[in-house]
């Protein structure tokens, strides 16, 4: 079994920040890309940032700037730091990892984290 934990979401003003945590734990034999999503009430879900192992990053055009993906691979943890958060920043927050685990890898979800920017 592999778990993907996140943490870190809340309630902050406009302009404030925050800072997600994601911990993946399991039967893990390595990890790929990691990466966060968003889902606001009545839209599709959305990729904000991603990470490959070598940390390369890619951002959506609307984070980028104010939002900063990282990872530690010894602790098998990305993090989303998010600055100059607003309103339309507001959704659930999704952690994903491609993981093998024996010979292919698939991908996995954390059970999301609430963001709320308030105007």
């Amino acid at each position: 079994q592999v778990q993907l934990v996140e943490s870190g979401g809340g309630l902050v003003q406009a302009g404030g920040s925050l800072r997600l945590s994601c911990a993946a734990s399991g039967s893990i034999f390595s990890i790929n890309t990691m990466g966060w999503y968003r889902q606001a009430p009545g839209k599709q879900r959305e990729l904000v940032a991603d990470i490959t192992t070598g940390e390369r990053t890619n951002y959506a055009d609307s984070v980028k700037g104010r939002f900063t993906i990282s990872r530690d691979n010894a602790k098998n943890t990305v993090y989303l730091q998010m600055n100059s958060l607003k309103p339309e920043d507001t959704a659930v927050y999704y952690c994903n990892a491609r993981i093998r685990r024996l010979l292919t890898y698939d991908d996995y979800w954390g059970q999301g984290a609430q963001v709320t920017v308030s105007s």
